[in-house]
C-alpha cells in the first residue's frame, strides 16, 4: 500500500465504503422527528458482492473514481436474502478489522510525522542559527582581512621565517646562508629603527631579543670559520691564494657582518690572519731566496774594469760553488732578452736548484722580486677586497706589515747581488727590470709597495754610479801609467812590441762594448737619470787617454789616423743603438771622426 493512501484521511473511508456497499437510497432514510431520535438508514437495494481493484491501492481506487461493478439483481427484482449476508459476514469483518489496522498505523504515521515536523523545526531553528553564525563569520573574516591588509606590512617587516633561523643556526655556511645572513640583518635594521622611534611596540620588544640572540648565533659561526680558514693558512705547501679565493672573499660579506656587530672581535681575527700572512710569506720566500743562492753566477769584481788588461776570468756562486764558464764583462750580448721577455712566470724553486748553468746577478734579483710582485699585488688585491669597508690607510697598514720582513728580505738579497760586483751592465739591468716592476705596480693599481720599489732604487743607483766612477778611476790610472815609457810597452797595440800600430787599441773595443751595452739600457732614459753624467766622465776619461796615448806615435799622420780609427770603431759599435742618449753620443763621436778624417 502506498503512503499515499496511508495518509489520506478518515474522513474519506465513509466514501470509499459508500462505494462499495453503494448509496442508500433517500426514500429510505428516515429524517430525524421532532424528538430529534436517531435516524435509521435502510439497508441497500444491492451490494456488490466482489470488487474488482485491478490491482491498485485502495487510494489510487478511489482516485481513479473507477466504477463498481455492481451485481445485477435477480431478475424476480428481491435483494439478496438475509442468508446471503451472512455468508458475506465474514467478509465484511476482516475488511473491518483491515480498517482498524489501518487506523493503528495511521495514527502511528501521524505521530512520526508530528515527531518529524518537530524535528525539521528544530532543524530549520538551527540553520537559521548557523546562517546567523556564518553571516558574523563572514563579518569577522571581512573584518580580519581589512586588518590584516592594514598590518600584514608591518608583521612581516619584523618577523622572522622559521626558515631562516633553521639556516642561520644549524645549516653549513654557503651562499644561501649568506642569504639568509641578510636578511637577518635587514630585519635587526628596521627593528632597531622601530625601537629608536619612541614608540613601545609590544611585537617590536618581543622580536628585538630573539634577533639579539640569532645574531650573536651568527657571530659565533662566523668567528669559528673564518679561524679555521686561517689555520688553513698553516698547512704545509698549502697555496694561499687558492683559500683566499675559495673562501675568504666568497664570505667577505660574512666578515663584514662580523665587523659591524663585533668589531674587536673582527679586528683579533683581523690580527690573526695578518700574523699568519706574515709567517706565511717569510717562511715561502726565506726557502725561494736559499734555492737562488744555489744558482751560478759570473764573477765581474775590480779585475774587470776597462783600464785594466785582461784579467783572469773567475766565476763562482753565491753559496761559494765556482764554474769556469768564460763571459764577457763589457758586452751586453743577449742580457737585453731578460728585459725584452714576455713571460711573466718566475722560476719554480725546483728549476733553481736543477739549474746547473750560469748566470748574471739580473737573473736572480728578476726571478726573486718577479715572484715578490706577483704575491704582493694578489695579497693587497685581497685584502682590499676583503677589508673594504676599511679606510685606504688601514689597508695599507695591514698590507705594510704582513710585507715589512719580506721586503726586508728581497733588500737583503738586492744587497748581497750588488754590493761586491762591478759589473755596471747587471746593475743597470736590475734598474730597468726594477723600473718595469714599478710600471707593472702602478698597472694593477698597488701602491703600497712603491716604498719597496724606491727602496731598491736607493740600493741600486748609488752601486751603479760608483762602479761607474771605479772604471773611470781604472781608466784614468791606465793613462797615468803611461807615462814615462812608451805607449807601445804599456799597452800593447800589436803584436810587435816594436811595431807603432795604427790599429783601434783593445781597451776602444772594450769601451765601445761597454758603452754600446750602457746605451741599449738607456734607449727609454729620462734625463733625470745619473747615466748621461756617467757616461760623460768616462768618455772624457777615455778620450785623455787616447790623446795620451796618440802622443807617443812620432808621425802625425799615423797619430791623427790612430785616433781616428778608434773613434770610428767606437761609431760603428754605437751605429745601430737607439735612443735620445744614444743619439747624443753618436753625434759627438761621429764629431771627432770627422775631425780626424780631415786631417789624417
Amino acid at each position: 500500500m502506498h503512503l499515499a493512501a496511508v495518509f489520506r484521511p478518515q474522513r474519506e473511508f465513509p466514501m470509499v465504503l459508500e462505494s462499495i456497499v453503494g448509496a442508500p437510497r433517500k426514500k429510505d432514510l428516515t429524517t430525524r422527528n421532532s424528538t430529534d431520535g436517531p435516524v435509521s438508514l435502510a439497508k441497500p437495494v444491492e451490494v456488490v458482492e466482489d470488487i474488482d481493484f485491478g490491482g491498485l491501492s485502495l487510494q489510487e481506487f478511489i482516485n481513479t473514481r473507477a466504477p463498481v461493478l455492481r451485481q445485477p439483481c435477480d431478475r424476480t427484482g428481491n435483494t439478496r436474502s438475509s442468508e446471503e449476508h451472512e455468508n458475506e459476514k465474514d467478509k465484511f469483518e476482516d475488511l473491518h478489522r483491515s480498517i482498524l489496522a489501518c487506523d493503528e498505523v495511521l495514527q502511528s504515521v501521524e505521530v512520526y510525522l508530528t515527531s518529524f515536523q518537530a524535528d525539521l523545526g528544530a532543524v530549520s531553528a538551527e540553520i537559521e542559527t548557523l546562517q546567523d553564525r556564518s553571516t558574523a563569520l563572514n563579518t569577522r573574516l571581512e573584518n580580519r582581512k581589512i586588518v590584516e591588509k592594514l598590518l600584514g606590512p608591518a608583521v612581516e617587516e619584523i618577523s622572522i621565517p622559521p626558515a631562516i633561523v633553521r639556516k642561520i643556526s644549524e645549516e653549513p655556511m654557503d651562499q644561501s646562508w649568506i642569504k639568509a645572513l641578510d636578511e637577518l640583518e635587514r630585519k635587526s635594521k628596521i627593528v632597531e629603527g622601530k625601537a629608536k622611534q619612541g614608540d613601545s611596540v609590544k611585537a617590536v620588544e618581543e622580536v628585538k631579543p630573539l634577533l639579539e640572540n640569532l645574531t650573536n648565533k651568527a657571530v659565533e659561526r662566523i668567528r669559528d670559520y673564518i679561524v679555521s680558514q686561517v689555520k688553513a693558512l698553516r698547512s704545509p705547501n698549502v697555496n694561499a691564494q687558492i683559500i683566499q679565493q675559495q673562501t675568504f672573499l666568497q664570505y667577505k660579506d660574512v666578515f663584514a657582518f662580523l665587523e659591524r656587530h663585533q668589531p674587536r672581535l673582527a679586528e683579533e681575527i683581523g690580527q690573526a690572519y695578518i700574523n699568519t700572512m706574515r709567517w706565511y710569506y717569510l717562511h715561502n720566500f726565506t726557502r725561494y731566496r736559499a734555492s737562488l743562492e744555489t744558482l751560478k753566477l759570473h764573477v765581474v769584481d775590480k779585475h774587470d774594469l776597462i783600464g785594466l788588461d785582461e784579467p783572469t776570468r773567475k766565476s763562482t756562486v753565491i753559496a761559494g760553488s765556482r764554474s769556469a764558464t768564460a763571459h764577457d764583462a763589457f758586452s751586453i750580448g743577449r742580457r737585453m732578452e731578460l728585459l725584452r721577455t714576455t713571460s711573466s712566470a718566475s722560476l719554480p724553486s725546483y728549476l733553481v736548484e736543477e739549474d746547473k748553468s750560469s748566470h748574471y746577478l739580473e737573473v736572480p734579483f728578476r726571478a726573486f722580486n718577479l715572484a715578490l710582485v706577483d704575491n704582493a699585488s694578489a695579497e693587497y688585491s685581497f685584502i682590499t677586497e676583503f677589508f673594504s669597508k676599511q679606510s685606504f690607510h688601514a689597508v695599507n697598514r695591514k698590507f705594510a706589515e704582513i710585507f715589512e720582513p719580506t721586503f726586508a728580505l728581497g733588500q737583503a738579497l738586492t744587497k748581497q747581488l750588488v754590493d761586491t760586483t762591478v759589473d755596471a751592465l747587471g746593475v743597470l739591468i736590475c734598474v730597468r727590470l726594477n723600473q718595469h716592476f714599478a710600471f707593472e705596480l702602478q698597472r694593477r693599481k698597488v701602491p703600497a709597495v712603491e716604498g719597496y720599489i724606491n727602496g731598491t732604487n736607493m740600493l741600486l743607483w748609488p752601486r751603479f754610479q760608483m762602479i761607474m766612477d771605479m772604471r773611470c778611476e781604472s781608466m784614468r790610472r791606465a793613462a797615468s801609467s803611461l807615462s814615462g815609457r812608451s805607449a807601445v810597452s804599456a799597452l800593447s797595440l800589436t803584436s810587435s812590441p816594436n811595431a807603432q800600430s795604427t790599429a783601434p787599441h783593445q781597451l776602444t773595443q772594450k769601451f765601445a762594448n761597454f758603452l754600446q751595452g750602457i746605451l741599449a739600457l738607456s734607449s727609454e732614459a729620462g734625463d733625470d737619470e745619473p747615466v748621461s753624467n756617467s757616461l760623460g766622465r768616462l768618455r772624457s776619461d777615455f778620450e785623455a787617454f787616447l790623446t795620451k796615448m796618440s802622443k807617443s806615435i812620432g808621425d802625425s799622420k799615423k797619430r791623427e789616423r790612430f785616433l781616428f780609427n778608434n773613434y770610428s770603431l767606437v761609431g760603428t759599435i754605437i751605429g745601430e743603438t737607439e735612443g735620445k742618449l744614444a743619439e747624443e753620443q753618436k753625434s759627438h763621436f761621429d764629431g771627432l771622426k770627422e775631425a780626424f778624417a780631415e786631417k789624417r
